[in-house]
């Protein structure tokens, strides 16, 4: 399959990268890096990136930025930023997408954890998340041509934990997040969110 992964520079993405490239054609875009340039929360940009990458019978993505922090802090930009980028920027990856995607092919996306276990200061994240989960439940019964769209939902990742100096939390490590973004793009799921631990 050629697939194109969009946060393949990431801590996740790196894994999904790695084991979708064992047996397909990876193409990585993001905003900085990678075989191509994107910025998913501008439709001109997503339209850009799918005419350069020419046919394709997947897409990844494992990026989307939402900000965190307390409810009385965030403020109204705060939550648009949330939902331009990580929501309507997938969003925009599938409603663009799905006319130019081979026959049969998939739609990959990521929300997470804090979709269905919420804690303070993630209110933008959980507003997000879940709203990405119900799209993608509704946008796959008006997909035609077999095309199948899926969410990956990770639980926190053991790197970025790491990385933020965070010991309470174990974390789940990210080559086991990745299992569940293979899945997407190699199974038959169709509409469905897909919990990491699951795969592991």
């Amino acid at each position: 399959m050629r697939i194109i992964l969009i946060g393949g520079t990431g801590t996740i993405g790196r894994e999904v990268a790695k084991a979708l490239a064992v047996n397909n054609e990876v193409i990585t875009a993001s905003r900085s890096g990678g075989m191509l340039r994107v910025d998913i929360s501008e439709p001109s940009s997503v339209e850009a990136m799918y005419h350069d990458a020419g046919a394709f019978d997947a897409v990844v993505c494992a990026a989307g930025s939402a900000r965190f922090g307390p409810l009385d802090d965030l403020e109204y930009e705060d939550f648009l930023f949330s939902f331009r980028n990580k929501l309507m920027g997938q969003v925009n990856l599938v409603t663009i997408g799905r006319k130019q995607i081979n026959d049969n092919g998939s739609f990959t996306l990521t929300s997470g954890i804090l979709a269905r276990e919420p804690m303070p200061g993630g209110s933008a994240v959980s507003m997000v998340n879940a709203g990405l989960e119900g799209f993608v439940r509704a946008a796959q019964l008006e997909l035609e041509r077999g095309v199948r769209v899926n969410i990956v939902s990770p639980v926190w990742v053991q790197e970025t934990l790491l990385a933020m100096g965070n010991k309470l939390l174990e974390g789940m490590p990210a080559a086991l997040v990745a299992r569940a973004y293979v899945a997407s793009v190699t199974g038959t799921m169709k509409g469905s969110v897909l919990d990491v631990n699951d795969y592991t």
